[in-house]
């Protein structure tokens, strides 16, 4: 395995806040914090915690916050990314286009980069000229929340690089932290993606008074939807049952802390896309990922009828309880 003395983690919010505990458990490594916020980097110098997201977290001298980008991709081989894929390509537009040789990316972005329409694995093969040997994907089933409560919980990690994944496993495994390593690197992201739009369609069928009888057979026939589409779009041996897939799926349909079904049961309720928005304060990944993963279905051509009911619904302000009407059929 690598030689680590540190790792350098990219994002400010929730997830990346989680993933600073998770590796700062490793008291013999450095942490290299970027931040876009420099009142932040300033709060957790003085004391020890994000001032906007997970407060609880307590950090150790070993995290070291810093707005300076550039150098905390300079000084590191290992680069973790943790933004929202929404500003992804607009932060990295800083750096210089070899910023990324020698280096190790693992993605934790739960998104599609916008601009591209491409996962951000796919993203950064294409754009920022790394190869599939330098990447690997962090997946759940994982809130940030339970995270900071010190909860069990299981990541995947996802590479075609032995070596790469087992540093990343034997960095991320802790007390309460478990892990599986797979070879479906692009498998993963995309079901990171598409957990989230069924996520918020599990939501607005809340929001409309469905039951948890409606929602469990949405949620099964989502799975299917999904693993249909993997197959279509990139064919490669897996198991939909495993963690990253259906655990993510569910984890996300399901807990309290899933911000895509807080969103999507606001629209249920009535709400406008922007006055949810608005009243959350926070991103849902999922928001953006169904506009660019309806828009990605339209040259694979895969049958996805949930999918096509919350972009109807998101971004054509169709009225939910017509939509939902008229997927009940296309459920049995």
């Amino acid at each position: 395995m690598m030689q680590i003395k540190s790792i350098a983690i990219i994002g400010g919010g929730s997830w990346a806040t989680a993933l600073v505990k998770i590796f700062s458990e490793k008291t013999d490594i450095t942490i290299d914090w970027w931040m876009r916020n420099q009142e932040a980097v300033d709060h957790i110098l003085a004391f020890g915690h994000n001032p906007n997201y997970i407060s609880s977290i307590a950090f150790d001298k070993n995290v070291k916050p810093s707005t300076d980008l550039l150098s905390i991709i300079q000084k590191n081989t290992i680069i973790i990314l943790a933004t929202p894929a929404a500003f992804l390509s607009g932060q990295l537009s800083i750096l210089p286009k070899n910023a990324f040789e020698n280096k190790y990316i693992a993605t934790s972005i739960k998104g599609i980069i916008p601009e591209t329409y491409e996962v951000v694995g796919q993203y950064l093969i294409n754009h920022w000229g790394i190869s599939a040997h330098q990447l690997a994907v962090i997946t759940g089933p994982c809130h940030a929340e339970e995270v900071a409560l010190e909860k069990l919980s299981y990541l995947t990690v996802a590479s075609v690089n032995n070596d790469f994944a087992n540093t990343l496993n034997d960095l991320i495994v802790c007390r309460y932290i478990k892990t599986k390593i797979t070879e479906d690197v692009f498998g993963v992201e995309y079901a990171a993606v598409l957990k989230n739009v069924y996520a918020i369609a599990c939501g607005i069928c809340h929001g409309l008074g469905y039951g948890d009888n409606f929602q469990a057979v949405l949620v099964s026939k989502s799975l299917s939807e999904m693993e249909q589409f993997l197959v279509d779009c990139h064919t490669q041996y897996r198991d939909v049952k495993e963690n990253a897939y259906l655990g993510d799926l569910l984890v996300t349909a399901y807990s309290q802390f899933s911000r895509n079904r807080t969103f999507g049961n606001m629209i249920g309720k009535g709400y406008t896309v922007k006055s949810a928005q608005m009243e959350m304060n926070m991103i849902a990944e999922g928001y953006f990922s169904t506009k660019t993963m309806y828009k990605i279905n339209e040259s694979i051509g895969s049958n996805m009828p949930i999918l096509k009911a919350v972009y109807e619904i998101i971004y054509e302000q169709q009225n939910p309880k017509k939509i939902f009407t008229a997927l009940e059929p296309l459920l049995s």
